[in-house]
């Protein structure tokens, strides 16, 4: 993602390639809704398909890839303790699809969908239900875990309101729900 991103910025300072790399790499890498609602044909075979993985190695300039990494390595690196390496990058793939379907099946903007914060929700997602299951078990109180959750959906709120609608709170949610499902399934704790 970084040396994508890092390109990316470079071809828009104009000190390699073309300024136009960044809307290439979106029209051949970004998530598109309308080439699910079939408004819009796909570049190449199987597009449609690969979008559903390609758009979280993509983001709108330095600070968004910053943002999501950091929540990658952190809950990354904590959750891979717990599960290994192989199940971590499961999770991550399998939250990004996720991420996809979500925005594909609510989202009605013709804009690209990019950046890893499906992945990341899932990663959010596998946490907040661990700390909920061992909570249940230890019987203390999931109120924790409820302002979390609360707190995650009104910070989606106030970021899709200052981004003026350009946050993909869409693909946020269902990479959470994978996590969260993973978290009951194949990497129970």
């Amino acid at each position: 993602m970084a040396l994508i991103e890092f390109t990316l910025s470079a071809a828009d300072a104009d000190i390699v390639g073309s300024p136009s790399w960044r809307w290439v790499a979106y029209g051949f890498g970004a998530f598109w809704q309308p080439l699910i609602s079939g408004d819009v044909s796909p570049i190449f075979p199987g597009q449609t398909a690969t979008m559903f993985v390609t758009h979280a190695f993509l983001h709108g300039g330095p600070m968004h890839l910053v943002l999501n990494s950091v929540i990658l390595l952190a809950l990354g690196k904590y959750i891979s303790a717990r599960i290994g390496p192989a199940k971590t990058m499961l999770v991550l793939l399998l939250s990004a699809v996720g991420g996809g379907v979500a925005f594909g099946f609510i989202s009605t903007s013709s804009a690209p969908m990019i950046g890893a914060s499906g992945a990341v929700f899932g990663l959010i997602g596998i946490w907040q239900t661990w700390d909920y299951l061992s909570r249940r078990r230890l019987r203390l109180s999931i109120q924790p875990v409820v302002s979390a959750m609360l707190g995650l959906i009104f910070a989606n709120f106030v970021l899709f309101a200052f981004l003026d609608g350009g946050l993909a709170w869409q693909a946020h949610l269902g990479g959470w729900v994978v996590g969260c499902i993973s978290a009951t399934t194949f990497v129970r704790n």
